[in-house]
C-alpha cells in the first residue's frame, strides 16, 4: 500500500533535536499528516487499535488491529505491523504477525526491554485470554504466541485486553502493561469493567497483575512514571462521566489509589494516549503529552496536551483533527518529533501525524536533547 503524505503546514522538516541528541538551533513549526491504513486495503474491511513504539535503534513500529469481515470488536482480527526506519517518514509494507482465523486477536500494546532489547507485543484473544510475543531483532521477527493469561488475569476478573497502546520500563527496569478487565462473569462485555497493571521484574520471564484502580470508575489506560517514582494513569471514564479518569501508584503498579476524573480533560469515553517526552536534568524539562478526542458530545477533537508539571495541569493543548477520531496512540522518533496515530473519520483510516514543539507550543518552549534510551 502506498503511503498517502499531506504536509498540512510544513515550513522545514527539520527538528530542533538531531538523530543524535545533539542541541539545534531552533526549528520552524512541523506538522505532516500520512494514511498508515485505509478501509478495504488489503483485504480487511476495517482497521483499528494503534499502537506504537520507538525501539533502541530508532525504528518506529506501528502495530494494529485489522478486521477482516466487518467494523465490529469480534471476529475474525488479525495483527498487523508495519516499520519505519526514518524516523515515521516511509514504512514497509503491512505485514500480518498475529492470525488464529476466526477467532479475535486484539488491544496490542508493544514495550521494549531497555537492558535485553527485545520488544513484547502483548495482545487478548477473544478477549479472554492474554498472549504474549516477543522479538529479538527490531520487530523483524516474532516468537509464537505465549499464554499468560493465568499470571495476569485474576481468577475473580473475566474479559480482559491489554491497554491499548503501549506500556512501559520503569527507572528500575519494571516492565509495565497497562490492562482492562471485566469484573462480573456471565455478564455482557463492557458491563463492569476496571483498569489495572500486569508487570514483571525478570525481563518478561514471569508476570503479575497489580490491583484494580477501583472498580467500574475507568477501563482502557495507559500509564507514565513521574520522577519521583509514582505512576500515574489516564483512562476512559465509565458512565458517562464526560471527563478522563486518572489514577495514581505509589508502589509501582501493585496498588492504586481509587480513579478519580479530571475536569479540565473533558472526553466523550474513548481510549487515550500518554507518553514522556523528557525528564529535567542536563538543561531539560519535564515534559509529558497526552492525547485523546476532546468532546464530551462525541468522537471528535483530536486533542494533544503537554503538562510541565508531571500531569498535575495541562497548560497547552491543540486540537491536530477536529473531526471523527477515536484510538490513538502516542510515541516519539528520534529527532524528537512527536508522532500521534489514530482513527479519523468514522474509522475509515488509521493516520499518523508527526508535529514537533514548536508547532505544539507555538514556539514557546525551548528545543533541547532528549535521550532517546528513555
Amino acid at each position: 500500500m502506498r503511503d498517502k503524505l499531506w504536509y498540512v503546514v510544513v515550513l522545514s522538516a527539520a527538528c530542533g533535536w538531531g538523530a543524535k541528541g545533539g542541541l539545534a538551533t531552533a526549528a520552524d513549526p512541523l506538522f505532516v499528516e500520512q494514511t498508515l491504513c485505509q478501509r478495504g486495503d488489503q483485504g480487511y474491511h476495517t482497521y483499528r487499535i494503534p499502537s506504537l513504539l520507538m525501539t533502541g535503534k530508532g525504528t518506529i513500529l506501528f502495530v494494529c488491529e485489522g478486521r477482516k469481515n466487518s467494523g465490529s470488536d469480534h471476529g475474525d482480527i488479525d495483527l498487523l505491523l508495519r516499520r519505519s526506519e526514518n524516523g515515521g517518514q516511509t514504512w514497509s509494507p503491512q505485514t500480518v504477525i498475529a492470525d488464529d482465523g476466526e477467532h479475535t486477536m486484539g488491544n496490542p500494546c508493544l514495550l521494549q526491554d531497555r537492558s535485553s532489547g527485545v520488544i513484547w507485543l502483548s495482545f487478548s484473544r477473544d478477549n479472554k485470554q492474554v498472549l504474549l510475543m516477543r522479538s529479538s531483532d527490531d520487530g523483524l521477527s516474532w516468537s509464537k504466541p505465549r499464554d499468560i493469561t493465568r499470571q495476569v488475569l485474576p481468577a475473580q476478573w473475566h474479559w480482559v485486553g491489554p491497554g491499548p497502546g503501549h506500556g512501559i520500563q520503569l527507572q528500575k527496569g519494571r516492565l509495565v502493561m497497562p490492562c482492562w478487565a471485566g469484573v462480573e462473569a456471565n455478564v455482557p462485555f463492557g458491563a463492569t469493567q476496571l483498569s489495572y497493571v500486569f508487570f514483571s521484574d525478570d525481563g518478561g520471564q514471569t508476570w503479575h497483575a497489580g490491583a484494580a484502580a477501583g472498580v467500574d470508575r475507568s477501563d482502557e489506560c495507559e500509564v507514565v512514571q513521574r520522577v519521583d517514582g509514582s505512576l500515574y494513569m489516564t483512562a476512559r471514564s465509565r458512565h458517562q462521566k464526560k471527563r478522563r479518569a486518572y489514577a495514581v501508584s505509589h508502589d509501582g503498579g501493585h496498588s492504586w489509589l481509587p480513579a478519580q476524573y479530571d475536569d479540565r480533560l473533558p472526553e466523550p469515553s474513548c481510549q487515550g494516549s500518554i507518553l514522556r517526552l523528557s525528564q529535567q536534568g542536563s538543561g531539560q524539562k519535564n515534559r509529558v503529552v497526552l492525547a485523546h478526542p476532546s468532546n464530551p458530545g462525541s468522537r471528535t477533537q483530536m486533542t494533544v496536551r503537554l503538562s510541565y508539571d508531571e500531569c498535575r495541569s495541562w497548560p497547552v493543548a491543540k486540537v491536530v483533527y477536529a473531526g471523527s477520531s477515536a484510538y490513538s496512540d502516542l510515541g516519539r522518533n528520534q529527532d524528537g518529533e512527536i508522532l500521534l496515530a489514530f482513527e479519523k473519520d468514522g474509522y475509515a483510516q488509521i493516520s499518523l501525524i508527526r508535529v514537533n514543539l514548536e508547532w505544539l507550543t507555538d514556539g514557546g518552549d525551548q528545543v533541547e536533547p532528549i535521550d532517546s534510551n528513555r
